[in-house]
């Protein structure tokens, strides 16, 4: 099968090289439409091996991707913005399925690189060359309202899911999102589609969400909730092609094992996740404790693909390690191990947890994983100092503090003159 990579870009030239390396030994051909560059992105394209077309750009994602899709000539398209690149961990699998005859559409496993929240999210980027399948929507543009409709005349076609990241991206990392002001043009294409589209329960959860994200928490609420009562009251609501439930099978060539929707039912778990997910947080803005662990604890009992709920799982143990339930955040951080152990964070939390129980042994074990996953992560090396100080182990404490510092000099020199100056009137280290 022919694999095409479809890309939109414009003024990428620092990102773009990076995207496609990833991806220039296991696509058959390369398509990038620029919407406009001043920079050297085409060039860049072009020393890649890029068909390269121009278009103009009108503020709408859809219009851009449905044009660049018209160049594209491979049997099978992959979908990758300039900010994200391919994992070489998921090439076998993903060649294995786009062998598979009856599939339409491969979601993916996309990671957001730094991201403490939601670290994990299911993109549907990898779709067989339909001459129906298009994207729509004028921000977070997708084709998954086509794939439906074709589901719905075409029912032979199945849609899977590739276990593992597939993608890296690292375009929301907070800095980012503020030098490219993100936020604002976001909101107002989603308002538009909103206007003529009051009863979407997708761009409820996405501009709700961005609400919250700005600050303006009393309109994000309020159009979450709408979204929820609209994504339960309507149980045929396909709008989104998502994960309906999870089953495993095995691949008709014997070699991966991939995931198959469900369709038993018509509910968009997906959807509902994101919705109570962001329902959580905007709660917790408000000090809602109660109904911010509420909403939590109905988002991580969903049958969606086990990795997207990790951020679920982690707010909802922060919550209620905050509201003294140790235990029960005990309980959520070790799920999210359980279902990534390489989840720092998770590690990190479950360290404090362990801490304020008095298990220090284990709060030691959980400090020394995250510092493993992450040898720059200063809060932990500082953690790991005072319990290890509790414990009596002054010589190994002592160089734990002194790496806290040596990093918060780099990353937070305030922190490292606050925990210098603390430690010298504990009598731990001398004043220099």
């Amino acid at each position: 099968m022919k694999l095409s990579l479809c890309m939109i870009v414009k003024n990428e030239e620092t990102a773009l090289p990076k995207c496609l390396s990833s991806v220039k030994n296991v696509v058959n051909e390369i398509v990038v439409l620029d919407t406009g560059s001043t920079d050297q992105t085409p060039q860049i394209a072009q020393q890649f091996g890029a068909k390269l077309h121009h278009f103009e750009w009108c503020n709408n994602f859809s219009k851009a991707r449905n044009e660049a899709l018209k160049y594209v000539t491979g049997d099978w398209v992959l979908v990758l913005d300039a900010d994200e690149s391919l994992t070489p961990e998921i090439v076998p699998q993903l060649k294995a399925a786009i062998d598979i005859e009856e599939y339409l559409l491969i979601n993916l496993v996309r990671q957001e690189v730094g991201a403490t929240q939601s670290p994990y999210s299911l993109v549907s980027r990898l779709f067989r060359n339909h001459p129906d399948i298009c994207f729509d929507r004028p921000y977070h543009a997708l084709v998954d309202d086509s794939i439906t409709a074709i589901l719905a005349q075409e029912p032979n076609w199945q849609i899977g899911y590739l276990p593992g990241v597939a993608i890296l991206h690292a375009g929301y990392q907070k800095a980012v999102i503020n030098q490219q002001n993100k936020y604002t043009k976001a909101a107002a294409a989603m308002e538009e589609f909103f206007a003529a589209n009051p009863d979407d329960a997708y761009v409820c959860s996405k501009l709700g969400a961005l609400y919250v994200e700005m600050g303006k928490i009393k309109e994000g609420m309020e159009l979450l909730t709408r979204g929820l009562k609209q994504a339960l009251g309507n149980q045929n609501y396909t709008g989104k092609n998502r994960p309906r439930g999870f089953k495993d099978f095995q691949s008709q060539r014997g070699r991966n094992i991939f995931y198959e929707n469900m369709t038993d039912n018509e509910t968009n778990y997906d959807i509902l996740y994101e919705l109570h997910y962001h329902l959580g947080i905007a709660n917790t803005h408000l000090k809602n404790v109660n109904q911010a662990i509420s909403h939590y604890q109905s988002a991580v009992k969903l049958p969606i693909y086990p990795l997207l709920k990790l951020g679920g799982y982690n707010n909802l143990g922060n919550l209620l390690k905050g509201s003294g339930d140790l235990q029960g955040a005990k309980n959520a951080y070790e799920t999210a191990l359980n279902i990534d152990p390489g989840f720092v964070f998770g590690h990190y939390n479950l360290g404090m947890v362990n801490k304020a129980m008095g298990l220090f042994a284990e709060a030691i074990d959980a400090y020394n994983q995250a510092i493993l996953l992450n040898p720059d992560y200063a809060e932990a090396y500082q953690n790991l100092g005072v319990v290890l100080l509790k414990v009596g182990d002054v010589k190994t404490s002592l160089a734990a503090f002194e790496s806290a510092i040596a990093l918060h000099e780099l990353q937070n020199p305030q922190e490292a003159q606050r925990l210098r100056q603390g430690l010298q009137e504990m009598g731990i280290i001398r004043n220099s």
